[in-house]
């Protein structure tokens, strides 16, 4: 496995390389109830504006997948697409943006945009970006407005500045309840104060990401968006991909859920169809951990 890994960092571009991973991950369409390819999703995108990927975060081959994805949306839209990233903070967005346009080093863009542990697994994404000047979206609240939601709630963020706003989606913050709660306290294995206010800090996360695509898609008419965020955030497209649908109802989204399965050889997809518009199995194999 471990020569597997280093395989996929060193050759991921190379045709070869290419077909020897797309035999490690298996993408089923559920409204058409086949397999397809990562093309087809491209395609499919002609009449959509929005891709969520919900990803596993420490899944490489699904890191892959997304990588090839926004490539060839890349190649498809030209200049009409964009990454919308969870894991940069919207307070970052002017580093992320001094980094593609060149400015500033790539030390300096993981030091001073905090970009997570595993930034080499969205390296590929933001270096394709870089090279073909797309637009990256920093998408996700602070850790400070998320520690004094978890320690206050919601209604923290009211004793914040106007210029925090900047960085924050409007109040209030909807708390979603229904199938999203439920699936959050199973989650967390039961309800309790300490956990609502966790699920407020989760609805904080939904709110800024479904914001701050919402914003970009306004001031970039016609632009396609590739959204990455951890599955939980859209898996039945409920969390984030429920808030943008409810702020800009006009927006045709897809979303992806995408998680190593024991199940590969022989996936149930029955199981996994009311997940997303696309479920990903990939080769639990090949899944890293860090």
């Amino acid at each position: 496995m471990k020569f597997f890994l280093l395989m996929l960092g060193l050759c991921i571009s190379t045709a070869v390389c290419a077909q020897e991973i797309s035999s490690h991950y298996k993408i089923f369409d559920v409204k058409k109830q086949k397999t397809i390819t990562i093309d087809d999703i491209v395609s499919d995108m002609m009449a959509n504006d929005v891709l969520f990927f919900g990803e596993d975060h420490n899944d490489s081959i699904g890191h892959y997948v997304e990588a090839e994805i926004f490539k060839k949306l890349g190649a498809a839209y030209s200049q009409k697409i964009a990454l919308s990233l969870e894991m940069f903070h919207t307070d970052v967005q002017p580093e992320v943006d001094e980094y593609l346009a060149g400015l500033i080093s790539e030390k300096n863009f993981i030091k001073e945009g905090r970009a997570w542990g595993n930034y080499k697994d969205y390296k590929p994404l933001i270096e394709y970006a870089k090279q073909h000047q797309l637009k990256v979206i920093a998408a996700n609240a602070a850790t400070r407005y998320s520690n004094a939601v978890t320690m206050g709630g919601l209604k923290a963020l009211e004793n914040f500045p106007k210029a925090s706003f900047n960085f924050l989606p409007p109040l209030p913050v909807d708390t979603a309840k229904g199938r999203y709660y439920e699936k959050f306290t199973e989650t967390l294995g039961g309800h309790n104060m300490g956990s609502m206010k966790i699920y407020q800090t989760q609805n904080l996360w939904d709110a800024t990401m479904a914001w701050s695509i919402s914003k970009f898609i306004k001031a970039n008419k016609g632009t396609k968006v590739l959204q990455l965020n951890g599955r939980f955030h859209s898996d039945e497209k409920l969390g984030t991909l429920a808030k943008l649908a409810q702020a800009n109802p006009k927006l045709k989204i897809l979303n992806i859920s995408s998680f190593s399965d024991e199940s590969f050889s022989k996936p149930d997809w029955e199981k996994f169809k009311n997940l997303g518009d696309y479920i990903i199995i990939t080769d639990p194999a090949v899944k890293r951990s860090y």
